[in-house]
């Protein structure tokens, strides 16, 4: 198979969908891999190593998308792409369609054979190829949190950790998924006061046997939602349903509730964000103050640890980008019935019923496309 790699195009991306060692494995298999000339330059791989690796260089985006069977990305494509997109196209990326009403359309009226990380699950159900994305941005959440804190990032001027004599900041956490967890893990490794927040009580109950510091789990209710904010230093939303738009949980009356200045770092704002406030933001100009509350909602907060984030994810999707190469589209989603999770568009039609219920359109089966 024809396999394309475009440099991304999205504000601030600097990830890319393969590393060289990736094109590597696929090469070996018989496989062509193009490549844009400078399409890995942001994680700081070259050219050079990409052609070493025995892929094929092309200077410019529009061949790699015109000669490609299928294209690999990190984001969705953004407007600029659109003209590139083609009926017969496979393309696997992150898409997020639920939040993102005109990338689906233009993928309808393409009729693309679109694939989303976000979807695609394992033999336990598991969304194996969004994980790891999940596991950066929860431990950069953190990061952030820490960061905008700062009286000269905007922050109310406190340190995450507190000192002794000092108390720490109290930082919520609104969903214990693999987010919420790893976010959680490095708050209070850093010293931080952590309420953490979820429908799952089973999952509350193993975080809290499983983490140690200071950690709260509340079961997450409007009202407990209120009682946690209103002495929350900052709040790191991190609510996901597969495929759907987050749930607004904290609406814009709860932020009077708020500290005066305190923080939102709403990772859910790729599907919609699960803060009414939350809007997308981008990495060189992340935050913006409403209602006397910093907002962050930087839609692609791995695009800033680009080199690791590139590693973690072509390590989780290589082996389903095979599957797909080796077999060919349909052989590999009738042998995979996690991997034809993935699948949310085809022929002019949605095919995941989440993102089909959040834009109001119509979808269709995938259980039965297969059948044919």
């Amino acid at each position: 198979m024809i396999i394309g790699l475009p440099r991304e195009v999205k504000k601030g991306e600097h990830r890319v969908a393969l590393h060289p060692a990736a094109i590597r494995e696929l090469t070996r298999e018989g496989h062509r891999l193009l490549v844009e000339a400078g399409a890995g330059q942001g994680s700081g791989f070259s050219d050079p190593e990409y052609q070493a690796a025995g892929a094929e260089i092309r200077a410019e985006a529009g061949d790699v998308w015109a000669e490609a069977e299928m294209v690999l990305k990190v984001k969705e494509p953004q407007e600029s792409e659109f003209v590139h997109l083609r009926e017969g196209l496979i393309l696997f990326t992150f898409l997020h369609l639920a939040a993102e009403r005109e990338v689906a359309e233009a993928l309808l009226a393409r009729r693309v054979s679109a694939l989303a990380y976000e979807t695609v699950e394992d033999h336990s159900r598991r969304l194996a190829l969004l994980e790891p994305m999940s596991e950066v941005a929860g431990r950069m959440a953190t990061q952030i949190v820490a960061h905008f804190l700062e009286r000269e990032a905007g922050g109310r001027g406190i340190l995450l950790g507190g000192v002794p004599g000092v108390p720490p900041a109290h930082l919520v956490i609104l969903g214990c998924g693999t987010v919420g967890s790893h976010a959680a893990r490095i708050a209070l490794g850093m010293g931080a006061q952590v309420t953490l927040l979820d429908i799952d009580l089973e999952r509350l109950r193993s975080l809290d046997q499983m983490l140690p510091g200071r950690l709260s789990t509340v079961y997450s209710s409007q009202a407990n939602i209120s009682e946690a904010i209103r002495t929350a230093d900052a709040v790191i939303g991190s609510v996901l349903i597969r495929g759907a738009r987050a749930p607004h949980l904290i609406t814009r009356s709860m932020l009077a509730e708020m500290p005066e200045g305190s923080l939102i770092v709403d990772v859910a704002v790729d599907q919609g964000g699960c803060v009414e406030t939350t809007r997308p933001t981008s990495h060189d100009q992340p935050t913006f103050l409403l209602d006397g509350i910093l907002h962050y909602g930087v839609t692609n907060i791995p695009g800033a640890v680009p080199r690791t984030a590139s590693f973690a994810l072509a390590n989780a999707t290589l082996r389903s980008i095979m599957r797909i190469a080796n077999a060919g589209l349909w052989p590999a989603l009738r042998a995979d019935r996690g991997l034809a999770q993935g699948l949310n568009a085809f022929q002019g039609n949605l095919t995941y019923p989440a993102v089909a219920k959040a834009l109001d359109l119509p979808s269709q089966n995938v259980a039965e496309l297969l059948s044919l």
